[in-house]
């Protein structure tokens, strides 16, 4: 089965020039509220003026788990940064991944936790996944605000 490679992503004009931002929506898409949470969120980004890769759409109609795989892994690989959603009693198998190849590849990772039980180690998050994090968020009041403004400033900080 030919992998179908997921859209081109466009630059983005940040005033006197354009910077390549690809958001890679790292996060548990199981339940109907994981995704409807991923999706509302990804939406919110793109009118924002970022490209995010969301693997639940990226990957929508692949049928065997080594082309999800590998559509995921190029999804990583051309990610400026990673936002990672943490919430649960423990943290999702798949993104703990995802944020441990951000972090091996040196690709800033946002750590958000909107989950208000405190069940890890470390305010709410794992240790590990917390003080790897470049930036983490917790709670959910101005969510999607908090979060722009880490990402812009990731931004500057790429410039």
């Amino acid at each position: 089965m030919m992998i179908q490679p997921f859209a081109l992503v466009p630059l983005i004009n940040w005033g006197n020039f354009a910077i390549l931002m690809l958001i890679y929506l790292a996060a548990p898409l199981f339940s109907l509220a994981e995704q409807q949470f991923n999706l509302t969120l990804a939406q919110s980004l793109r009118s924002q003026g970022f490209t995010v890769f969301l693997p639940q759409q990226e990957c929508t109609g692949i049928p065997d788990t080594q082309n999800i795989y590998s559509t995921c892994l190029r999804g990583l690989q051309n990610a400026q940064v990673l936002v990672a959603i943490l919430d649960g009693a423990d943290a999702d198998s798949g993104t703990c991944w995802e944020c441990g190849y951000a972090v091996a590849r040196n690709i800033p990772v946002i750590a958000l936790r909107t989950d208000f039980r405190n069940s890890g180690d470390t305010q709410g998050f794992n240790a590990m996944l917390y003080h790897s994090a470049t930036v983490t968020l917790e709670g959910s009041e101005n969510l999607e605000s908090r979060l722009v403004q880490a990402i812009q400033h990731l931004r500057a900080e790429l410039e």
